[in-house]
């Protein structure tokens, strides 16, 4: 009795280099995403079933206060009447808000495109709501900008930084307890608040300050000074 001959089609061929290990990572990552949606839900809809009467009222006041980062400006408003320091620091925070806002509204909501959760659906009661944005819902542009400037102004003027930092959070909170934002959408906006306001430091850092940019013309203008006035002689 003879082996059987394996042939050329019955010979077992190496994997596809890849194939397996990128379908399996990209199902494991779709996965990941999945549970992250569900705990987000979850959380959205434990805040929304939770009773809060005395909250309510004074989250959806600050919430919509926090609009525009009315808030905000009006705390650099007055930061800017005091003295260098916190009139620099007012400085940041402004342009720690530009460039969080941009970010989160011209780069982020277009990109993500999450639709707003269903408040109806979820029970939001009526004395929390604030008007529902017709924007996308990824990320929070209400945190993005409040702790932006929390954390620009904390790091000009460090006393600032724990009463801002506790009403950037109180801002953030309320996105979410109004049922406009899930929980996860103020999380990203924490994170890109934070990286606006490090950008923004950075951009001032390396901008040179009127006195130094004096001294720089000063410098360059010295060598024309000086011949002219030899000339003369």
């Amino acid at each position: 009795m003879t082996d059987p001959t394996i042939t050329d089609a019955d010979a077992p061929r190496p994997l596809p280099s890849g194939g397996m290990p990128a379908r399996g990572g990209g199902r494991l990552l779709s996965a990941v995403f999945g549970d992250l949606r569900a705990v987000d839900g979850a959380l959205y809809a434990a805040v929304a079933a939770t009773p809060t009467p005395t909250l309510d009222r004074t989250l959806r006041h600050l919430s919509h206060a926090a609009d525009h980062s009315k808030i905000s400006f009006a705390i650099a408003a007055a930061l800017a009447l005091g003295g260098k320091r916190p009139r620099k620091a007012a400085f940041a925070g402004v342009g720690a808000i530009a460039v969080a806002s941009a970010s989160a509204n011209l780069l982020g909501k277009r990109l993500v495109r999450r639709a707003r959760p269903d408040r109806e659906a979820a029970r939001v009661t009526v004395d929390r709501h604030v008007p529902m944005p017709t924007s996308a819902s990824f990320p929070s542009g209400h945190t993005a900008s409040a702790v932006a400037f929390a954390t620009a102004v904390g790091v000009v003027l460090p006393p600032a930084a724990v009463p801002l930092g506790a009403l950037a959070s109180a801002v953030g909170y309320s996105r979410i307890h109004t049922g406009v934002h899930y929980p996860g959408d103020v999380a990203a906006g924490a994170v890109l608040g934070i990286a606006s306001a490090a950008a923004a430091l950075a951009a001032a850092a390396a901008t040179p300050s009127a006195r130094t940019q004096a001294l720089l013309a000063a410098a360059r203008s010295w060598p024309r000074i000086g011949i002219g006035a030899f000339a003369r002689r």
